[in-house]
Parts: structure tokens; sequence; C-alpha cells
């Protein structure tokens, strides 16, 4: 059963929206022992910052936000310069309490979908490299482990280890969950 939601693209009233489910986010993967996000990890101010760079969508269920994410046109950072064929997913997160089973896959859905409209043909990706948790989630949804970047560089200036994921959309992923 797919989660039925609706889509509307986030704006200047949504920061602390945004920033409080990824912090309700991050208390999830922390209570099931995913080592992924810290609460605190991503204020208002990072997502007024992603709003007026990109795109930042919320999905809607019964009038309730309960998922979001953000799609970024490059990522250097952990890509390396690349031609503009890609749009990047991040920041995938769900209200644990108010989403309808699937709605995660129907973000992703929906970043696709936005990937296509946008003129590119590739969906990317990065997850920590230390979470197979979440790398099966990708891999389940027909994305595949092209590579690995060691050092990709966190806001407070640590390095962390990122596995990058891709897929190729038009083809039909190879696992269902």
């Amino acid at each position: 059963m797919t989660a039925q939601v609706t889509f509307r693209r986030a704006d200047d009233r949504d920061p602390d929206l945004l920033a409080g489910m990824y912090d309700g986010a991050a208390r999830w993967m922390a209570r099931n022992g995913i080592v992924q996000w810290k609460p605190g990890g991503k204020s208002a101010e990072h997502f007024r910052a992603r709003l007026a760079e990109g795109e930042v969508w919320l999905a809607s269920h019964g009038g309730r936000a309960v998922g979001a994410y953000e799609l970024w046109w490059e990522d250097e950072q952990a890509w390396g310069p690349r031609p503009p064929v890609a749009g990047y997913v991040h920041r995938l997160m769900t209200d644990r309490a108010a989403a309808p089973p699937g709605t995660g896959r129907v973000l992703l859905a929906h970043a696709e979908g936005r990937i296509v409209a946008g003129g590119r043909s590739v969906a990317r990706l990065d997850c920590l490299s230390d979470n197979p948790r979440l790398r099966a989630y990708y891999e389940a949804a027909g994305y595949r482990a092209v590579g690995d970047e060691p050092g990709k560089l966190a806001a407070d200036g640590t390095r962390y280890g990122v596995t990058l994921m891709e897929r190729v959309l038009g083809e039909e992923p190879v696992a269902r969950l």
C-alpha cells in the first residue's frame, strides 16, 4: 500500500518545522541504534540556507507535515565535479509518529520525479559508510553503491566517510521491501 501524502515546496514559514522534523528523526535513529544524525545537527538556519539555494519539499498527511527532503542540483563535496546529469537527495526524513507506512519511499519517488522534471536522469545520495541498515533501505529502492568518500566535511569541521549511491531513473528497482 502506498502512503497517501501531498507535497508542497517548503518556504520561509517552514525552517523551524524542518529543524524539528530533523531532530525527531535523529532521536528515532538514536533510539533504534542507527548512527547517522544527531539531534540539533541541523538548525532552522540550515534550512533557511537550503530554501535559498535549492529545493526543499514537505509531505503532508491529514493536514500534518509527515516528511521532507532536500534536492540539490550539485554536490561537489561528496561527488566532486560532475556533468549535470543528476539530482542529489539529502535529508530524506519522516515523522515516525505521524507518517503513514511507506512515506519514505513516496518521498524518494517524489524526489526522483523532480529530478526527471529537471531534465536529469540519475538520482544520487550518500549515507554514512558504517550504516548498513540505511544502505540496505536504498538498495531495496533500486540504488547501488558506486563508491566511497572517506573524508566528507561536516559543518563542524570534522570528516566522516560516506557511501555514494545512485539510481538511473526509468529503471525498475531490483528489489522491493
